[in-house]
């Protein structure tokens, strides 16, 4: 009995979700699989072959029944049954469209389908960019945040040793107010990035669908394979939607050119009189007679041609557009990516020398506490530069590789 209560309390009591930390894969894997845009464009591809179904198939039949040839003037008005020229008719009729028009339905209902799959494709590439750069965002907060406090941590030794310094005479009285603005400052910048991380986990959750997510495992591989990127630039998902558009764009135009073939049509039809008369039935053919396609038909194909060759021209705008894009991002990978470089192996190296250096004086009298707390003031900013750039080097890195090489990244 107890189990079954607390099994139905688990059904109607909102229990908090204890996600696990998210590695970089992980989250790439939840956006894919919970992103409501994603399943929005699953639904269209769908619903586009669900249309399909409909594509060149026949109209539905027509049926009819009417009252013909009453009479309601002369020596017979009114009286129906000493005329024999009334009956009562029921009739059927099918129409068949030619087999051009019904076989260019059924090439655009395909387009349509190719249309709704490439929109997918490309909303899955705009998903795993935002999923990848807010694990980024969010993994270089929290980087920054421990370099922080382990340069607090180290400046403050030296701030709790002022009262000290200043009973011996080692320091000034106003050397020692600086010690705590610079711990002031930093607890400043911490603060920054703890709304950096904020905002980082609300975008990640977006993605992710997880309501707290926490980053874990080794940052992406930020290698990147120039050649690799520009030989997927024809497989893009944004030409992919603009080709199937372009399919779209001939089926619209075979479907203007078969208006200008006849359509055909069987009509049947009973029709009861009168007993003494006798029944008749009666069948027939239509056809249409497409004789003004000059300012009917002409003018739809014309139509439909043009919207071709925008699509054409559009897809050449969109693969240049493609090409600076990379281009430019490429040469922003390459300027981050030396600036990186430089601040890790010249200025940090220089900012911990410096540390080093004016401790040392300071251990021998030759240093103030001021010029400890600004060599740290100095530390902690060249630090977070070398985070900063490693962040967008990193940020480069993944945002090109899913945003041009998608699943093959």
């Amino acid at each position: 009995m107890n189990f079954r209560i607390f099994a139905l309390l688990a059904t109607i009591v909102p229990w908090p979700a204890y996600a696990a930390p998210l590695t970089f894969d992980a989250a790439l894997r939840a956006a894919r699989s919970t992103a409501p845009s994603l399943k929005a464009s699953a639904i269209g591809v769908d619903a586009a072959s669900a249309a399909a179904d409909a594509a060149g198939r026949l109209p539905d039949p027509k049926a009819s029944i009417a009252v013909e040839s009453f009479p309601i003037s002369g020596p017979l008005a009114f009286k129906p049954s000493r005329d024999d020229f009334t009956w009562v008719k029921l009739g059927l009729s099918q129409d068949f469209p030619n087999p051009a028009k019904r076989r260019a339905e059924i090439a655009r209902a395909r387009s349509n389908i190719s249309v709704a799959r490439a929109e997918t494709g490309v909303e899955e590439r705009s998903v795993a960019v935002g999923a990848a750069v807010g694990w980024i965002n969010l993994a270089y907060a929290g980087k920054r945040m421990a370099a922080l406090d382990e340069i607090a941590a180290r400046l403050r030794r030296y701030v709790d040793t002022a009262p000290a310094a200043l009973a011996s005479g080692a320091a000034r009285p106003a050397q020692t107010l600086s010690g705590r603005v610079a711990l002031a400052t930093l607890a400043d910048r911490r603060s920054e990035q703890v709304a950096e991380a904020d905002r980082a986990r609300a975008e990640l959750t977006r993605w992710t669908g997880d309501p707290d997510p926490e980053v874990t495992g080794a940052m992406p591989d930020i290698s990147l394979d120039t050649g690799a990127l520009q030989r997927a630039l024809e497989r893009h998902p944004t030409l992919a939607v603009i080709a199937s558009q372009s399919d779209q764009n001939d089926a619209e135009v075979a479907l203007a050119r078969a208006g200008k073939r006849p359509d055909f049509g069987i009509d049947v039809a009973y029709q009861h009189r009168d007993p003494r008369f006798g029944d008749y039935v009666s069948a027939g053919v239509s056809m249409t007679l497409p004789f003004f396609s000059r300012h009917r038909q002409d003018p739809l194909i014309a139509a439909a041609q043009l919207q071709s060759v925008r699509t054409g021209a559009r897809r050449d705008a969109a693969r240049r557009a493609l090409e600076a894009d990379l281009a430019a991002a490429l040469a922003d990978h390459r300027m981050h990516h030396d600036q990186w470089e430089r601040a890790r192996d010249v200025l940090q190296p220089l900012a911990e020398q410096r540390v080093a250096l004016e401790t040392a004086s300071f251990a021998s009298g030759r240093a103030s506490l001021a010029d400890i707390i600004d060599a740290h003031v100095a530390l902690a900013d060249t630090t977070l530069t070398v985070i900063d750039r490693e962040a967008a080097v990193a940020t480069d890195a993944v945002r090109l590789k899913m945003t041009y090489l998608g699943d093959d990244q």
